[in-house]
């Protein structure tokens, strides 16, 4: 693919039947806490400015970890833009090849249009975010943006008590509030069983 051929400019994931088509799509990487979805949306960006490609990079200001920045947990970091509500980032696209929005579970329901007003014109949508909150329960508007992207990719971290895959994020603290931003201070990524024994355990006291 000529990168320098406007109507070929996309890094494609497959190759289509009908190249000379304009068209945009979504991808979903979504897993538990520490599983590297950022560090996977971050590789992806850095293969975009590789080819070229214009991006730009947006997170929900709740996220209040690290100011103007995404940053995944091995420390890569990519300049960002924090927006309050999702149909701030329509605002903020143009000339784009490609948007990345991480954090997405953050956001409101609207980010699912969003997403699907982007592809619809032409740009590559790639979108990071938990899948699971801390009660094992599917996280916001994730399910319906993994059952409106063409491509979805589940990373997985690593359970330290069991050496199994972690697809769970388990909450250190007593807080009973849905969102709660922290790090290792306040998760760890748990197997299936290790998690469900914890959480069992919880219920009892």
């Amino acid at each position: 693919i000529c990168f320098n051929c406007k109507s070929n400019y996309k890094m494609f994931l497959e190759n289509p039947a009908y190249n000379n088509e304009q068209f945009g799509w979504i991808e979903v990487i979504c897993g538990s806490m520490f599983s590297g979805k950022t560090e996977e949306l971050i590789r992806r960006i850095k293969r975009a400015k590789i080819a070229n490609q214009k991006f730009k990079v947006f997170k929900p200001t709740i996220d209040s970890r690290s100011k103007n920045y995404i940053e995944s947990h091995d420390e890569s970091k990519l300049e960002s833009t924090e927006v309050k509500h999702s149909s701030e980032i329509l605002d903020n696209v143009k000339n784009c090849h490609v948007v990345a929005i991480d954090e997405a579970q953050f956001f409101d329901d609207g980010i699912v249009n969003v997403c699907n007003q982007l592809a619809n014109s032409g740009i590559r949508v790639i979108i990071a975010g938990l899948d699971m909150d801390y009660l094992g329960n599917p996280f916001g508007p994730i399910p319906n943006l993994m059952a409106v992207a063409e491509y979805v990719t589940k990373v997985h971290a690593v359970c330290k008590k069991s050496g199994n895959i972690a697809n769970y994020s388990f909450r250190k603290n007593k807080k009973k509030d849905i969102v709660v931003i922290g790090e290792k201070d306040k998760y760890e990524p748990l197997s299936r069983s290790i998690y469900y024994k914890k959480m069992k355990i919880d219920k009892k006291k």
